[in-house]
């Protein structure tokens, strides 16, 4: 019989209650833990992440009351959520270490109602909170934090020098990237773990729950703002004008097992498929920009409850190979691409020699217009929807709406 470490057995117990306490009284970091692995580990001084896991040294936890423990946790499972673990990229490792921190902690705090107690260490005091404009942490991405460091450093982004009043704190950030950190089907998969806490938790929060949501939460949430556009009118109406008001599946049964099938009227289920969407990811389109076009889509999708079908790629000076969707799951897991120039024309180009076996029933092309438009003819009657993000372009042929911000 397997003799049991009761010491294990004491570190686990601690975690799994910390894990309880979190989820009662944070309900969306607790929701996020329920999806997280715990590791011990003697050979690290304090606790980390690879993005898979959360590794404690158990001389650490000795070290930790119960409600510091609790921080602890928030605080590396924000790095998982927030993929910092896989973020850094050719910047300077002490400073976006510094920068993720500051955001993690700060976000903390916030849902801490601000007691600055949730988030210091007897040990090792209070942990950084305050970007270097003097502003909490929670109102800036990570990135946007490391670019205030090296600005006050006065380093360009790929230097480094210690700054004044800013050190890494007590978290080690060693195994950032060892693991599946840099996974991208693990960032989606945490992607959708996010939205789900967050829409559990709003959800809690409309009924009358005392449940809070992080700053980064709520933005992320925002970001799939409400679409502009009447899809439902728009797309019924584009498809039934320029494509077909008929379809050849299902035929329609009074012509019974005959030798031709005939078109069989689907207004009522109003069934759009094969709609290809080419969103221009180009250098002048903002990330704001982006998030417009996918609360754009996303807003089809829930319109026509399902019954819209596709494709979703990314275009620049390129085009990124389209995926296919048929939820608003579907469409969250697909990331943009792109960054580069603007050119219309190789869309046509890429449709006719890499989709010929399947060509799209129509186009929808979401832009700001920026860029030599090509003549009617490429689309070799395809029908084109340019939805244009301004009142400055206006695209020469094809059916063109418009989606402004307000």
């Amino acid at each position: 019989m397997a003799t049991v470490d009761h010491n294990v057995q004491k570190y686990v117990r601690r975690l799994l209650l910390s894990r309880m306490r979190i989820l009662v009284d944070n309900g969306f970091y607790g929701l996020l833990l329920m999806h997280m692995k715990f590791a011990l580990d003697g050979a690290i001084r304090t606790a980390c992440t690879d993005g898979d896991k959360i590794y404690f040294s158990p001389a650490f936890m000795d070290e930790l009351s119960d409600s510091e423990l609790d921080f602890v946790l928030m605080h590396e499972i924000l790095h998982v959520v927030l993929q910092h673990c896989s973020r850094k990229g050719d910047r300077d490792r002490t400073l976006f270490n510094i920068a993720c921190d500051i955001v993690a902690n700060s976000n903390i705090l916030k849902s801490c109602d601000m007691r600055i107690e949730a988030i210091t260490l007897k040990k090792y005091g209070t942990a950084m909170h305050i970007a270097p404009d003097g502003e909490e942490g929670y109102n800036y991405t990570a990135e946007e934090v490391y670019r205030m460091l090296c600005e006050k450093a006065k380093l360009g982004p790929g230097h480094s020098r210690s700054l004044s009043g800013f050190s890494e704190g007590w978290d080690d950030h060693s195994k950032w990237g060892d693991a599946a950190g840099d996974d991208p089907l693990t960032e989606d998969v945490w992607t959708k773990h996010l939205q789900e806490a967050a829409e559990a938790i709003s959800a809690q929060i409309a009924n009358g729950g005392r449940a809070t949501l992080p700053m980064f939460a709520q933005r992320y949430l925002a970001e799939l703002k409400a679409p502009k556009t009447d899809w439902r009118t728009l797309l019924t109406d584009f498809v039934q004008e320029e494509v077909t008001d008929y379809s050849f599946s299902p035929p329609d049964k009074r012509f019974g097992d005959g030798d031709f099938f005939m078109p069989d009227f689907n207004d009522e289920s109003e069934c759009v498929k094969n709609v290809l969407f080419m969103v221009d990811a180009s250098g002048s389109i903002s990330d704001e920009m982006l998030s417009t076009a996918f609360s754009e889509i996303k807003g089809a999708i829930e319109q026509f409850n399902g019954r819209l079908q596709g494709l979703l790629g990314f275009f620049d000076a390129a085009v990124y190979p389209p995926q296919p969707f048929e939820s608003v799951e579907d469409l969250l897991a697909i990331k943009p691409m792109g960054g580069g120039g603007t050119a219309f024309d190789i869309i046509f180009d890429y449709v006719f020699s890499q989709m010929e076996n399947n060509l799209p029933a129509s186009i929808v092309i979401i832009t700001d217009g920026l860029a030599p438009f090509p003549d009617e003819e490429d689309a070799r009657g395809i029908p084109v929807l340019w939805l244009v993000n301004n009142n400055s372009v206006t695209p020469p042929w094809g059916k063109i709406a418009r989606v402004l911000d307000e």
